[in-house]
């Protein structure tokens, strides 16, 4: 077993306890005496703690006890949860969590996250009618080879005797009996080892997922009792243990020996002799000069049993924990498993290409049932980088109470469509927009408890967030209830700045528009959180760079919905390629209603689609593509946040599985491509920012001209 992975295993799974005990603290504000909440809360902090004690990380083992102590007394209703006591233990929370970041960094702490921790303790032994006092500095556990000699303080260096019998199922339990006892070598030295085998079975009747084995060790070391305890803490609750203390009387090693399973009993003498005990024994038994005789030590009284008998009460689970585990897969090889899925698809294309140019029945067949095979691969190995959003969402939760509690205000998170579902990568990267968002909101947004009653208003606020899926994209709503956008502010600043001129005329939604502006800002005074012009433009940019787009509607004195929307995946979609002279363009299969033919006597911007007005674009005018159009055009019907315009190609040609390569700097500035992908003739073909060119056709389009 590698340390260093087991340690990081540690790390992840720590910080995903101490995120599931924050979302507990926030829950427990809501329901003081919950008993689930408090055992959730009390089990991540016992968890931290033992786990921290395996890799000797002793600043977290002490500081989580302390913490972990106070909890105990919650648990027996001596102590309650309040707001105070949510509050304390929300930043001890935070302070394991430095100390955990500082693990995976391989740093020590600072002394002013030294003076955090110490402020913190004293708090919760304040609660434990302790006395308080400074916390020890972080030390580090001793790094040893295995089995080599220990070079502490020989004055100090006592014998031990370990006994261990493993349990049955430390192996499936994930656990590996060598790294125990390497870890021991790291506080000591190994003087003597036996290993047991006297309860393995047959060779057929053996389980390969079954423990079998037990060890006695003689051990010399300068540690106290409790820090090798410490090195079996995560199987004491399965396996029999006995540490033997240095100098321990004959009536100790009775007891021991008396405890072990009956098979070891006329094993003892052996044990004591090979692994160097006998000479560490207590005066009163080994100045005798007597070595003990096992024969006289009273063996437990077991009802006689067939060994298939003993079996029978202790039956092997059939279920295995492994069929319903999860397995951490490094993000890093995901993306690889799709880009080469993607390099796939165009192979593939390729394939399917030269086969139809070949004329070869049977080989386009067969390149048909690999497309299928490869498109099934594709969508599994999307699936793996699938997630929901709420945990995003709920790490909101933290950030609206400390928020509200800094600015004084009442405010209530609403969160709903957590289980939406879409790319790892857009949520790892939607999280600082939607921070800023979420702040923006609370500070500018939704007002003061006293302006909130005085406009008839419940004191409380409410913050929303909604996430749902809408034509092959994902939308992310936050809203409030609070005063809205003034737009005649928000026009007197833009006027002052220059961006827009006395007397034009702009739609609200160019008004509300304009806060994307960089530098904007239309707050009186600057604070903590915003007002500084910083951030919305920062916000447009970083979802523009999703592929993504922002919609922002308001209504004064009611509130702000502001729709961030992002495409699923970064990185495969179903297409539909369609053709414009030479070249191929490939639009969101999502993103398309339905293709219908261009009548020959419809206006130039318009077409009548069975009573609906229908504004176009011919994209060979657009991309000024040379030559003429096509005696039969086709139009595109496509959709985008509500809105349908037609697209005006000259030839359909049908769907196409399509990877997208994102564009160079050099296009970044291109309107109506968000992308290109590799045909499988080895030709590019542009992938249309929908969009944008829905954007495009309906503000240059007015309805008036409809009617002419």
């Amino acid at each position: 077993m590698n340390l260093d992975d087991a340690q990081q295993t540690f790390i992840v799974e720590s910080l995903e306890l101490l995120q599931q005990m924050e979302d507990a603290l926030l829950h427990i504000e809501l329901a003081p005496d919950d008993d689930d909440t408090i055992n959730a809360i009390f089990r991540a902090a016992h968890t931290i703690k033992g786990s921290a004690g395996l890799f000797g990380l002793d600043d977290i083992v002490a500081f989580t006890h302390v913490a972990e102590s106070v909890l105990d007394r919650v648990r027996e209703k001596q102590l309650h949860f309040d707001e105070a006591l949510t509050a304390l233990f929300l930043r001890v929370c935070d302070h394991i969590g430095v100390l955990v970041k500082l693990v995976a960094d391989h740093k020590l702490p600072e002394p002013s996250v030294q003076q955090n921790g110490a402020h913190l303790l004293n708090l919760l032994r304040g609660l434990l009618g302790e006395t308080p006092e400074p916390v020890a500095h972080t030390t580090q556990p001793v790094e040893a080879e295995p089995d080599a000699e220990y070079s502490g303080d020989s004055s100090q260096i006592h014998h031990w005797h370990i006994s261990l019998r493993l349990g049955r199922d430390l192996l499936r339990n994930g656990m590996d009996p060598l790294a125990f006892i390497r870890y021991l070598s790291t506080l000591g030295h190994i003087c003597n080892i036996v290993t047991l085998s006297d309860s393995l079975p047959a060779g057929a009747e053996m389980d390969p997922e079954s423990c079998y084995l037990g060890f006695e060790i003689g051990f010399h070391s300068s540690a106290d009792q409790a820090t090798i305890e410490g090195v079996f803490e995560f199987i004491r609750e399965d396996s029999q243990i006995h540490i033997l203390a240095p100098h321990s009387n004959t009536d100790e090693y009775r007891q021991m020996i008396q405890a072990l399973p009956p098979e070891s009993l006329r094993m003892g003498e052996i044990f004591l002799i090979r692994c160097g005990t006998q000479t560490s024994l207590a005066p009163d038994a080994a100045s005798s000069g007597s070595s003990i005789d096992p024969s006289a030590i009273d063996p437990p009284i077991i009802p006689a049993q067939e060994p298939e008998a003993a079996l029978k009460k202790s039956p092997v689970k059939d279920v295995r924990q492994a069929e319903n585990s999860l397995i951490r897969v490094d993000a890093g090889k995901l993306d690889q498993l799709i880009n080469l899925v993607g390099e796939l698809i165009i192979a593939g294309a390729g394939a399917n290409l030269a086969a139809r140019n070949a004329g070869a029945s049977e080989l386009v067949e067969a390149t048909a049932v690999l497309a299928r095979l490869v498109e099934e691969v594709r969508d599994s190995a999307l699936t793996l980088r699938m997630v929901q959003i709420g945990s995003t969402f709920n790490r909101f939760q933290r950030v609206v109470r400390d928020v509200a509690k800094e600015l004084g205000k009442d405010i209530l998170l609403d969160i709903s469509g957590g289980e939406t579902e879409l790319d790892k990568t857009v949520v790892e990267r939607i999280g600082d927009p939607l921070t800023h968002l979420v702040r923006n909101a609370m500070d500018h947004g939704i007002e003061s408890a006293e302006v909130r009653r005085a406009q008839g208003k419940p004191a409380q606020g409410r913050l929303r967030l909604n996430a749902f899926h809408d034509a092959g994209s994902i939308v992310i709503e936050v809203a409030d209830d609070g005063g809205g956008l003034n737009k005649a502010r928000i026009l007197g600043k833009a006027i002052e700045r220059g961006l827009v001129s006395e007397g034009q005329n702009l739609s609200d939604q160019d008004i509300f528009n304009l806060i994307f502006e960089p530098g904007f800002s239309t707050a009186e005074q600057v604070s903590n959180l915003s007002g500084r012009g910083v951030g919305m433009d920062v916000v447009k940019r970083n979802i523009t760079a999703l592929r993504g787009s922002v919609e922002l509607n308001s209504v004064e004195g009611q509130g702000t919905t502001l729709r961030i929307r992002l495409p699923l995946t970064l990185a495969i979609i179903d297409g539909f390629m369609v053709g414009i002279g030479s070249a191929s363009y490939v639009i969101p299969q999502d993103m398309v209603v339905e293709c219908i033919e261009l009548p020959a006597n419809e206006g130039r911007d318009y077409l009548n689609l069975r009573g609906e007005v229908l504004p176009f674009i011919r994209l060979r005018e657009l991309f000024d593509i040379e030559g003429t159009a096509s005696r039969r055009e086709n139009v595109v019907v496509v959709q985008f946040a509500g809105q349908r315009a037609g697209l005006v190609v000259d030839r359909l040609l049908g769907e196409f599985q399509t990877v997208i390569k994102p564009l160079g700097k050099v296009f970044g500035r291109v309107g109506g491509v968000g992308g290109f992908t590799i045909l499988g003739s080895g030709e590019v073909a542009l992938i249309l920012d929908v969009s944008g060119l829905i954007k495009q056709i309906v503000g240059t389009r007015q309805p008036a001209n409809a009617d002419n």
